[in-house]
């Protein structure tokens, strides 16, 4: 149990936290571009149809505390076109795995990302992930939480990122 009494709650995202989620894209956007990363994201990634999309898949989750979003995030189970060719290294395993995309949060929250590895570990015990050669903050956080470095993925548009896997005991649940 948390140290602290606030209720925290992971859940899927539905249309009516379009607003709040846009929100959190925009301050993350700002973060980003005010830590050195400007390019990862640009002005406007994510698109609003890009998050009703990943809405309606139900791939788009929140993270809330006392009934309040404070971060989102893309999982799912299965395979991720990005992963499937990867330069420069190799990936620890070929078995179905997870994958953590979009990690945005309104600067509020400490512990964001490890909840998030926390509740995606519940689900599937092997998880990947990339990011910008640029998001310094982001790569710590990743290897903090106990991924390691596997190569260099690219992107459906060609920009190259760091990807990432970890593999811990444990099964698929769920599905």
């Amino acid at each position: 149990m948390a140290k602290d009494k606030k209720s925290k709650v992971i859940r899927k995202a539905n249309i009516n936290d379009l607003g709040v989620i846009s929100s959190i894209y925009e301050t993350a956007r700002r973060f980003m571009a005010s830590q050195g990363n400007p390019g990862q994201w640009g002005q406007h990634y994510p698109p609003k149809e890009q998050i009703i999309e990943d809405i309606e898949k139900e791939q788009l989750y929140v993270y809330e505390t006392e009934g309040d979003v404070h971060g989102v995030f893309v999982f799912a189970i299965g395979e991720d076109p990005t992963y499937q060719h990867i330069e420069n290294g190799s990936w620890i395993s070929d078995s179905t795995y997870g994958f953590i995309h979009r990690v945005a949060g309104d600067g509020t929250q400490k512990g964001l990302v490890k909840n998030i590895m926390e509740y995606c570990s519940k689900t599937i015990s092997h998880l990947r992930i990339d990011t910008h050669e640029d998001n310094k903050i982001m790569q710590h956080l990743i290897l903090k939480n106990g991924f390691k470095q596997c190569g260099i993925i690219f992107t459906a548009n060609g920009s190259p990122r760091i990807a990432f896997e970890r593999m811990a005991e444990g099964k698929i649940h769920g599905k």
